[in-house]
């Protein structure tokens, strides 16, 4: 079964290219409180988008999801509106999937899941040790849809030099064991074109379809909108890339024997990278 396969914007021109292409999910990025303390000095995506643009990326698609990530649970203070406004805003302007970002407590999941009220589906972001820590009562928590793991914020609470370290020392597979015995369906990280990224995307794909994963994120990398002005030279992008990815996942569906070989080329490879950094 192939990936759930989701990438970020907030343009509805390059969302409507990439779901032609066959991107599942368009993910509309509104976190930014305490996004910037997290990651600062990192080279990450940290978005803008709003809840018109919501409107605008929704309007523009005909099939695919809209997936819009939420600032983590927050009263209203300064003219800024709480959670509960937050979350209503973002599914009357046509959000199917909500995602919760950086949560430490059990009882942020469920009040997540009260304000949602069964309107949207409900993805939790695990990417805090403490949430890591917390997994087992999480997962006993009704009305979870789907679960994902940033490794990006994960990997620097963890104080580790590299997220797909995170991978190599168990800590992915550990939990998507636990999703898998509970049967919420689950995914990591992002990735990028065949053959792109410090560790190829090939080793990647493989370790989501050796653990179970049912989504992934398609990375800056794979397809950086913002550096193109000429929407054809985007649209070659996502058909060429996505092309590649689907043809390699038919062949990870054909192989699933090689994964244990991977496992260990990918820990070797991350560890070789640490080294270098």
């Amino acid at each position: 079964m192939a990936l759930k396969l989701m990438y970020i914007t907030n343009n509805p021109d390059v969302a409507k290219i990439a779901e032609e292409s066959g991107v599942d999910r368009i993910f509309v990025d509104m976190e930014y409180i305490g996004k910037g303390e997290r990651q600062g000095g990192m080279d990450t995506v940290q978005s803008s988008h709003t809840v018109e643009d919501i409107r605008k990326v929704k309007a523009a698609l005909r099939s695919a999801e809209v997936l819009v990530r939420i600032n983590p649970l927050h009263h209203a203070y300064k003219g800024i509106t709480g959670s509960q406004e937050e979350i209503n805003a973002v599914i009357d302007a046509g959000a199917d999937v909500i995602m919760l970002p950086y949560f430490t407590t059990v009882k942020e999941v469920k009040e997540f899941i009260r304000l949602v009220g069964g309107r949207a589906k409900t993805l939790p972001l695990i990417e805090s040790k403490r949430s890591v820590e917390l997994i087992d009562k999480i997962l006993n928590v009704d009305g979870i849809d789907e679960l994902f793991i940033g490794l990006n914020d994960l990997s620097i609470d963890y104080n580790k030099k590299f997220m797909f370290e995170l991978l190599s020392d168990g800590t992915v597979e550990k939990l998507c064991l636990k999703f898998r015995l509970k049967g919420i369906p689950y995914g990591f990280g992002g990735i990028a074109a065949l053959g792109k990224g410090l560790l190829p995307s090939e080793y990647i794909i493989r370790e989501h379809y050796r653990l179970g994963s049912t989504c992934a994120i398609l990375s800056r990398s794979f397809c950086n909108a913002n550096h193109f002005t000429d929407l054809e030279a985007i649209r070659n992008i996502f058909e060429n890339g996505m092309q590649g990815i689907r043809y390699f996942e038919k062949e990870c569906e054909e192989r699933i024997g090689y994964f244990r070989e991977n496992e260990k080329a990918i820990a070797e490879k991350i560890q070789a990278i640490v080294e270098n950094i």
